[in-house]
Formats: structure tokens, C-alpha cells, sequence
């Protein structure tokens, strides 16, 4: 049947899938609904067309066109929503940059990516200028509210809502580039994952299908949309019409205040911001308005360390219900989910923190997980929760590879699958539960130390706001497990006191004997960079 000319795909029946035509749609079906709060302003789906299209209409005359990298420096604010359509629509490729790299980050970045133009936000302008100016790459400054045009200064904020439709018919395959997305650094040196259309339509669509975004979700961008796109959010909240409330800032009160004054539904964060909210005293008064029915209940997509009974037992005090997320940089972010759903509305807090430790299942539109024993060649390892395997993936919106890369995505893709590193369990149920980066695990005397596992139970503490574990170098054991902790604002807590907690709770050979009291080294999202620890032990011991 399928060899029979007349059933191939047609112009009629077959059109590249894209998110742009996310934005297109919405301002069609709903032009006056709100899209974008910023500070005092707002934009209707008619208002964030036109400024999407005022940007593609900037960046051709700029020269921009099919194929040519498009970077963007800036914090969550309108124009950076915009560019996630403007720039694909040209057929050019979005690289959303980290606020936080500096000048030399940036610069490797700029010129590995071949970049042909930057946008910057006039807050980043310090190390974005200067690795523009190292790069020789062009930089066009983003005007701020009530600035006005100028030249090298693009003012997208002022203009009506009438604009013609965002032309993209540059986007004539689905495997096109859309973004080049480098991965955060928590292992060295960062990679350019190369994202297709196909995928970041499919995982927008599963991200709404599977987070319950529609008409009525208020989404507060808490989360970087340099990071994975905001995990596709820019372009799936856009699909289900909802109203994207921007952030310049983590700041708690600011996140309190918006979560209130907007009725805020969704929002996605590190863990670190959580405590950070839990930690605020700003906590008390959004706990007064929830209570006063002044604030509404929030859906929390996280991912990274499990939540702990007593995080969520605190979390439910501000209105805040968890789902756990699992993904990647190159998996356009998540790839699996664990929600609590109805069965578990009742439960106790413990029973919620058994579930929401794994990292659950599937999403709607991501392929397949696999547990695969001895790294791929052995098979599935059993779901018994117990059998520890590294976590394949399968599917649809995984990376067309790492850019200028060959060696490296052939590493990753090697056998069919995506390898992502991490080792997982599967449960009886089919959930899947990570136990750690194979990087990450301590081999102490023989013994295999999952880091996490420790991680864990220092969280528990009630004074631990971050927790790091790494092998420390022993000529007697091998390797020894070394705890980095961050302390909450305010709280003490001595090295033989965390010992004894961890004591009662862990087997005697994975207690750490060594510890290290300070901040710890963070990607933008949050995510602690390990391998910063680990080189500052190997660099006390030389």
C-alpha cells in the first residue's frame, strides 16, 4: 500500500511541523488575549505577533537568513520570547546565551557557533560587548521601555498590533535547525546541541498535553529561557494561548508578588530556587494571602534532586503542588514526568516523596526510556527497582547531534540510542528512578557509592540548603565520599553533627568523614558543577 504513488505525501496533505506556527495561530484564534506581562506592561497574542514579526523584519535587513546563527543574551523579557519565533520563521537558528558566562564563555560560544549577529539585553551588555568585540561578531542592543530607536539599538517594545502574518515559509523541512543550545558545563567544556523543528513542535505539544497548559494558564517564567528554550515552554505555552509573565530576576518577594497579583498557575525552577522561597521571608506574607484566598495554588515543574517529605510538607504551606521532571539539553529538556494525580491527593507527605523521588514516565510526544544493563549490550535490566542500568533514550524530539561535533554525537548515538549518562532503576510499576551520573559514582573500597543517595540525606537537614558529594582521592580506599554543603542563610551546622545525621540514616561506608562548608559553584539553571568540585580536591591535594 505504501509504494502506491497516489498515497505519497503532497503540499496538500504534508507540511513541515514547526512552533512557529504556534504564535500564528494564536494571534488568528485569540488576538486580544493577553500573551506577555513584563513589569507594568502587557501584550496581547496580536501585540506579540507584530513584535515577532518587527524582529524578523530587523534581522533580514540585518542580512540574517536561512541557516545563519542568531545568538541572543537576555533575561526573560518580551523581546526574548519573540525571537523564538522571529528567528526560526527566517529559517535561521536561535543560540540563546546564559546571562551568567563570562566574557570568555561567551566568546567560545560566539565564535564556535558561527555566529552572525548578537542580541543583548542593556544588562548583559558587560561581557556580551566584550566577547562580541573579541569575536567580531555584530551586536544589536536591545532597547529598553521608552527608549526609542537608535542605531545598533533595536526597539521592538513600541508598535501596534496590525502586522502582516509571520512569513515562514523559509522552514520548508521539519529537520531544519531551530536552535543551537550548549550545554550548561556541568561536565567541562560546553556542546552545541542542534535542535530541529520537528522535535520543538512534538515536545511543546507533550509538555502542554502532559504540564495541563491552556487557555487559563498564567506561566511565570521563573525558569531561564536560555535554558532549553525554558524546556520548550516559550513555545508551548504559546500553543495553548496561555499568558507568559516574565521575570527579570529570581528574587522571592518579586515571584510572590507576581504569583498573587496575576494568579500565576504554572511555573517551572531548580531546586535551589525552592529553598531559596522556602528561606524568604517573604514566605510568611504569600502564606497569609493563600490562606485569605488573596493567591491561588501553583503547579511547580522541577527537576535535579528528589523532593524530600519535609520539601514538599513546606512547599504545600505556600500553595505549591511538585512534579518532578527528567531531561536534557538534548532532549529539548524533558523527556520524563512524575505527577502525583488524584490518587496520591490524599497521601501523606512521605508517600508523596516516594513517588515524586523517582522520575515516573514518558512524556506524551518523547519515545522511549530504556534501562539498558551492562551499558546497551546486555539487554533491559529488570524492573525491579534494584538492577542498575544506564538510561537510553528513543525518539522524536532527542538532538540531530552536537554541531562541529562528529565524533561526539556518534559517541552519543552510539547503538541506536542516546546515552545519556545517568543510571537509572526501573520500578514495578514502570516508573523509572535515576540513581546517578556514571561520572558522579563513588567507588570506595570496592563499594559503589550513588552520590544522590547521600545528597539525599543531607537535604534532610535542617540546616543544609545545598548538598554536594564527590569522590575524594584515598591511597588507602580509593576514593572517599567528600560532602560540599551550602548552609541556609542564618544556620550552622559542624561537620561531626552532619557525620551523625547521616550516620542514622546511611550505611556505615557511604557516611562522608570530609567535609567542605560554602557556596557551591551553580550553572545558571541551578545545577551544581561537580567537576569544579572535584579539581578543587585533587588541587588541595597537590
Amino acid at each position: 500500500m505504501f509504494e502506491e504513488p497516489h498515497l505519497r505525501p503532497r503540499a496538500a496533505n504534508f507540511q513541515p511541523l514547526t512552533p512557529v506556527s504556534f504564535l500564528t495561530r494564536a494571534a488568528e484564534a485569540h488576538p486580544h488575549r493577553t500573551a506577555v506581562i513584563w513589569r507594568d506592561a502587557t501584550w496581547d497574542y496580536a501585540g506579540l505577533h507584530a513584535m515577532a514579526v518587527r524582529m524578523a523584519e530587523a534581522l533580514r535587513e540585518a542580512g540574517i537568513g536561512r541557516g545563519d546563527v542568531v545568538s541572543i543574551v537576555a533575561r526573560n523579557r518580551p523581546e526574548m520570547l519573540a525571537a523564538h519565533f522571529a528567528v526560526p520563521a527566517l529559517g535561521a537558528v536561535l543560540s540563546t546565551l546564559n546571562i551568567r558566562l563570562d566574557a570568555g564563555a561567551l566568546g567560545y560560544i560566539l565564535a564556535h557557533s558561527e555566529s552572525r549577529l548578537l542580541l543583548c539585553d542593556p544588562a548583559c551588555t558587560g561581557a556580551a560587548g566584550e566577547a562580541a568585540r573579541a569575536t567580531g561578531v555584530r551586536m544589536l542592543m536591545l532597547a529598553d521601555p521608552g527608549e526609542g530607536p537608535a542605531p545598533d539599538r533595536l526597539d521592538l517594545l513600541t508598535g501596534g498590533s496590525a502586522a502582516p502574518p509571520l512569513d515562514a515559509s523559509a522552514v520548508t523541512e521539519e529537520w531544519q535547525p531551530i536552535c543551537l543550545n550548549y550545554t550548561s558545563g556541568t561536565t567541562g567544556a560546553p556542546k552545541g546541541a542542534v535542535y530541529h523543528h520537528r522535535g520543538a513542535f512534538l515536545n511543546a505539544m507533550g509538555n502542554a498535553l502532559t504540564l495541563g497548559f491552556g487557555a487559563a494558564t498564567s506561566y511565570l517564567w521563573t525558569l531561564p529561557m536560555f535554558h532549553c528554550n525554558g524546556w520548550s515552554h516559550t513555545w508551548a505555552v504559546t500553543a495553548a494561548g496561555g499568558t507568559h509573565v516574565c521575570l527579570d530576576a529570581v528574587e522571592p518577594a518579586a515571584i510572590f508578588d507576581l504569583i498573587a497579583r496575576h494568579g500565576v498557575s504554572h511555573m517551572c525552577c531548580a531546586p535551589v530556587v525552592l529553598y531559596m522561597l522556602l528561606a524568604d521571608p517573604a514566605a510568611e506574607a504569600h502564606r497569609a494571602r493563600l490562606a485569605a484566598g488573596e493567591a491561588g495554588r501553583v503547579a511547580v515543574g522541577t527537576g535535579g534532586a528528589a523532593p524530600s517529605a519535609h520539601l514538599i510538607e513546606q512547599l504545600g504551606t505556600l500553595g505549591f503542588e511538585l512534579t518532578h521532571l527528567y531531561g536534557l539539553t538534548e532532549s529539548y529538556g524533558p523527556a520524563s514526568i512524575c505527577q502525583t494525580g488524584e490518587a496520591l491527593a490524599d497521601a501523606s507527605n512521605e508517600r508523596k516523596a516516594a513517588w515524586l523521588a523517582r522520575q515516573g514516565y514518558r512524556h506524551a510526544t518523547s519515545g522511549t526510556i530504556r534501562i539498558a544493563a551492562s551499558g546497551g549490550a546486555g539487554g533491559d535490566a529488570p524492573p525491579d527497582g534494584e538492577t542498575q542500568g544506564e538510561i537510553l533514550l528513543r525518539g522524536n524530539t532527542l538532538m540531530a547531534g552536537y554541531y562541529r561535533d562528529a565524533a561526539a554525537t556518534e559517541r552519543a548515538f552510539a547503538g541506536g540510542w542516546f546515552h545519556t549518562g545517568d543510571l537509572g532503576v526501573r520500578d514495578t510499576d514502570g516508573a523509572i528512578r535515576v540513581t546517578d551520573r556514571e561520572k558522579d559514582v563513588i567507588i570506595s573500597g570496592g563499594e559503589n557509592i550513588a552520590s544522590i543517595e547521600v545528597e539525599g540525606v543531607l537535604h534532610r537537614h535542617p540546616a543544609v540548603l545545598l548538598a554536594a558529594v564527590v569522590a575524594m582521592p584515598s591511597a588507602k580506599w580509593g576514593e572517599l565520599p567528600c560532602a560540599f554543603v551550602e548552609l541556609k542563610p542564618g544556620r550552622e551546622a559542624a561537620p561531626d553533627e552532619l557525620e551523625a545525621f547521616c550516620r542514622d540514616q546511611l550505611a556505615a561506608f557511604k557516611v562522608p568523614r570530609h567535609y567542605r562548608f560554602g557556596e557551591l559553584p551553580k550553572t545558571a539553571t541551578g545545577k551544581i558543577q561537580k567537576f569544579l568540585l572535584r579539581q578543587r580536591l585533587t588541587d588541595e591535594g597537590e
